[in-house]
């Protein structure tokens, strides 16, 4: 009974602030994490009183609910790219991938090594803050640019196709997070060269899977004319291929990342992909997306803000600015005008899902002090990146409006 209403009142509230954000023209985990945040507040402040807010808080339910919706969230993402038309676009996107994660990955590397107080898993947090900084969302810049009917001139299309290139670039830096995560240090150039190779075998095994299996799957499948199978065999390709990638020693969201990459509307047919893209968005964006990102909410202490101020602020500048910087001038020198160059650097400045699940799974790992506990820039760095999160991806749509008016339309 009690696990039916903890779910019940974490999905009412998650739902409930992720439409507000929406409404406001944020994107709805903007709202979700918000809903997370005030729940730890209220949890705080009355859980005495209220046992019953205190259990919210540390919810096994949610928990639980919260690792599938890692999973769906990656699945989703990889299926709503089409990596053909990703190829069509990359020669200018990549480019602006590239410097847009370059630039904030070495700006966050060096202000959490002078920050950050020596420990053994001070490369570790060193390397989470710059991955955490390159990562790239664009829910609330397709937003503006599909209300400004921008979505498909130039400067749309590039932030959306590096973007994608900002995601796959942002996984191969999670798997070197996570091999410094294993050994406590960077790895040194033959291990660096390891990680490398099994990261291409898992790209060339999956890529050959999907090409060649998984079309003859889907023909025996449809003879069933089962929507319900075709989505179940989609899940257990992407199960088989995160089990790919732990025999590697990779980490699983690359499998379902790379599962969802191959559902395409080429390879599968445009009726077949929009009936599973519906049935995927519904689980992920209605019920386990938003629980997930409630999970993250629950975690931020709002401490941060006046217990490491000065970190905070420049944590955000960084992040903010070397976005702009390092995606603007490279769209610039790609022929972009000074305006659309500066768009493209603020619309790569938002931060989303797969950062969050980065910053999830590097918790998870016990990368992280409690808080209050220990040196305090090291108890409040969850707090600071997730609260960096929230204010670029707040941000971005606001200054987006302002650089590209109506009347350019």
């Amino acid at each position: 009974m009690e696990l039916f209403a903890e779910l019940l009142v974490l999905l009412l509230a998650t739902r409930a602030l992720g439409e507000a954000a929406e409404r406001l023209g944020q994107p709805a985990s903007v709202g979700e994490l918000s809903a997370g945040i005030l729940l730890a507040i209220a949890a705080a402040r009355f859980g005495h009183d209220l046992p019953f807010l205190e259990r919210l808080a540390t919810s096994e339910a949610l928990e639980y609910a919260a690792n599938l919706g890692i999973f769906f969230l990656v699945l989703l993402a990889g299926v709503e790219l089409d990596p053909e038309e990703i190829l069509d676009k990359s020669r200018g996107a990549f480019v602006v991938a590239l410097g847009g994660m370059a630039l904030p990955l070495l700006g966050g590397l060096a202000l959490a090594w002078v920050f950050l107080p020596e420990s053994e898993l001070k490369q570790g947090q060193v390397l989470l803050v710059g991955v955490a900084l390159s990562i790239s969302a664009i829910p609330a810049t397709v937003k503006v640019f599909t209300d400004l009917g921008l979505l498909h001139a130039r400067v749309g299309e590039t932030v959306i196709s590096a973007a994608v290139f900002d995601d796959i670039l942002g996984l191969f830096l999670l798997a070197v997070l996570l091999a410094v995560l294993q050994t406590g240090q960077v790895p040194d150039l033959a291990t660096l060269g390891l990680l490398l190779a099994k990261v291409a075998g898992f790209f060339v095994i999956t890529v050959a899977l999907g090409t060649h299996v998984y079309p003859r799957v889907r023909r025996g499948l449809k003879l069933m004319q089962a929507a319900a199978m075709e989505f179940s065999a989609l899940v257990a390709v992407a199960l088989a291929y995160g089990f790919l990638a732990e025999l590697l020693n990779l980490h699983w969201i690359l499998g379902a990342f790379m599962a969802g990459l191959y559902f395409a509307p080429s390879r599968v047919g445009p009726a077949a992909y929009t009936e599973m893209k519906a049935i995927l968005t519904a689980l992920t964006s209605g019920i386990l997306g938003p629980l997930f990102f409630t999970s993250i909410g629950l975690r931020v202490n709002l401490g941060t803000v006046t217990a490491v101020p000065l970190f905070l602020s420049l944590l955000i500048a960084v992040a903010f600015f070397g976005k702009v910087v390092g995606a603007g001038l490279p769209a610039l020198w790609a022929g972009l005008g000074r305006r659309e160059a500066l768009a493209v650097g603020v619309g790569m400045s938002a931060r989303g899902a797969v950062e969050l699940v980065v910053i999830s799974i590097a918790y998870e790992a016990g990368l992280f002090a409690p808080s209050g506990a220990g040196d305090p820039l090291v108890a409040h760095l969850f707090s600071s990146l997730i609260l960096m999160a929230v204010v670029t991806t707040l941000l971005t749509p606001i200054i987006l409006r302002r650089i590209l008016p109506k009347t350019e339309r």
